[in-house]
């Protein structure tokens, strides 16, 4: 598993913020039973950083806490196997030709959002941050949440990811 992590504003927490980034994605992956070694890129930024981005790729000009792009186009949402399908050729433009790692895709997380949801919602910037990725792990897995049953099944996925790996709403940072 290859995780890129890039702090573009020197963002500070008060643990271990790449091992919590990493510990997610590790477990998001074997929650949907990934069968493939993967490759996720996750970028924290500011504010203002992220809302250009949500602006340039979505139209829409506001910050948000976390933006995922997916690189693959599932039927299903967390079925893989159309990938190991070796008489689809298209398969293998998901694989990144030196390591053989699946490219799931990019997560962009606000570190200004973080703070200022883990306070709006009485938890640790920890659990704010596991929620974000755990929350764009799904999505780079091809879950969404634009109806009420999706938004449902993802917070429940994303709460037993979380409750996985034990960061829940009363850990400390």
């Amino acid at each position: 598993m290859t995780v890129f992590i890039e702090n573009e504003n020197s963002a500070e927490f008060k643990f271990d913020y790449e091992k919590v980034i990493r510990d997610v994605i590790e477990e998001a992956v074997a929650y949907v039973d990934c069968p493939f070694e993967v490759n996720v890129e996750v970028t924290i930024t500011d504010n203002e950083r992220i809302r250009a981005i949500n602006r340039d790729q979505r139209d829409m000009d506001k910050a948000t806490d976390v933006l995922s792009f997916p690189l693959i186009d599932y039927e299903t949402p967390g079925d893989f196997s159309f990938l190991e399908d070796t008489e689809n050729d298209f398969a293998y433009d998901y694989f990144e030709p030196d390591t053989g790692e699946l490219m799931l895709g990019d997560i962009v997380v606000s570190s200004e959002k973080v703070y200022a949801q883990a306070e709006e919602y009485c938890h640790s910037c920890k659990r704010e941050l596991g929620f974000l990725i755990a929350h764009s792990m799904l999505h780079l897995f091809g879950y969404d949440h634009m109806e009420e049953d999706e938004r449902v099944e993802m917070e429940r996925m994303q709460g037993e990811i979380l409750d996985r790996l034990g960061i829940t709403r009363h850990i400390a940072d």
